[in-house]
């Protein structure tokens, strides 16, 4: 693992052709960034045909048609190229337990898997951005003056917009409490505790 700080990451987001790959729906799309020190140096973006014609709401809700993805390669193709770009570093995702899902899935048939750390940018918003209106990514992208980079539900521009948002609370978590550097650990404990409890767990850090 390259390091633990919580500046370090791969941000990650994927479209896909429904909710569950429990039952059977796979991956179209998927955006990361690389973050080191703070700030993206890198990019991977890559639509994937399934294997199958997606629905009219999948179409809609993400702009990806039928069409777009007739001649994409394979999800495991890509996931396979994907796999070389996140090896080694920590992950984050918004609302993560649906981004994590499928990516274990999907690299689970082609026999690899991620062993980094995973943290949720929406629970820890939750923690960091307590007077928000709710919690959503284009919500908080708002409410945190941070500027739209794209498209909401196409993967890199969320991923990008994600990475944002990280950044954010990290240099907010610097600011308010005196933290120079913050680990990636520290971040996914903080997005696991109760919010009452947010003030007291980032004063102990700062001693």
């Amino acid at each position: 693992m390259q390091g633990n700080l919580a500046d370090t990451v791969v941000v990650l987001d994927f479209e896909t052709s429904g909710l569950s790959p429990e039952y059977g729906d796979r991956a179209i799309e998927i955006g990361a960034v690389l973050v080191e020190d703070g700030a993206i140096v890198d990019r991977f973006q890559k639509l994937m045909n399934p294997g199958f014609r997606i629905n009219s709401f999948i179409e809609g809700y993400t702009g990806i048609t039928n069409e777009m993805l007739k001649d994409q390669p394979c999800c495991e193709v890509v996931m396979a190229e994907f796999s070389e770009f996140v090896a080694g570093h920590n992950i984050v995702a918004h609302n993560a337990s649906f981004d994590r899902r499928f990516l274990d899935s999907e690299l689970k048939r082609i026999h690899l898997v991620h062993d980094g750390g995973c943290c949720c940018s929406l629970l820890l918003s939750r923690r960091i951005y307590q007077d928000a209106p709710n919690h959503k990514l284009q919500t908080l992208v708002t409410h945190a003056g941070i500027s739209q980079t794209g498209k909401f539900h196409r993967a890199l521009a969320d991923a990008e917009m994600t990475a944002r948002l990280w950044l954010s609370m990290i240099e907010r978590i610097r600011q308010q409490y005196g933290i120079p550097a913050i680990s990636f650990d520290q971040l996914s404990e903080l997005s696991r505790i109760d919010r009452l409890y947010v003030h007291g767990y980032l004063r102990s850090l700062a001693k």
